[in-house]
């Protein structure tokens, strides 16, 4: 994956997980979007429903929640703290730990989609969805 070399060519140290998508993008639900109901999260086609695929990012698209957006997005992902994270994506169980990874920068994700960044203890995230420009990037704290 080129992701991967992009962040070990900057000292990143990163981890590949097959199988930590299903967790990662619940724990990422039960921090970001914990103040919604069941009905709110179907609404919003936040989780998948009836055929039709959910997208956590749809938080931010429906203003359920505040955040930065665009520029501003990657402003604060890239001036942000970054020694440990995790990525991982809304539609594989791959993800990656990424220790050292203060020199992340939001341009590293430029060829990603649908691609989610949080610290270990989810207190911020950064998301780049397939729509960037119409939707997103978005940055949010917890």
């Amino acid at each position: 994956m080129e992701l991967v070399n992009i962040l070990r060519n900057k000292g990143v140290m990163v981890t590949e997980i097959n199988k930590w998508g299903t967790y990662l993008r619940k724990q990422w639900e039960d921090n970001f979007a914990n103040h919604l109901s069941h009905k709110e999260k179907r609404d919003i086609y936040l989780l998948d429903n009836g055929g039709f695929c959910g997208y956590l990012w749809h938080l931010f698209s429906y203003e359920k929640k505040d955040c930065m957006k665009g520029e501003e997005a990657e402003k604060f992902f890239n001036d942000e703290n970054k020694d440990s994270c995790y990525v991982f994506w809304q539609h594989t169980d791959y993800a990656l730990i990424l220790e050292n990874a203060g020199l992340l920068k939001s341009s590293d994700f430029e060829d990603e989609h649908d691609v989610y960044v949080v610290d270990k203890e989810f207190n911020w995230t950064y998301v780049k969805t397939h729509e960037t420009g119409l939707c997103g990037p978005y940055f949010s704290r917890k």
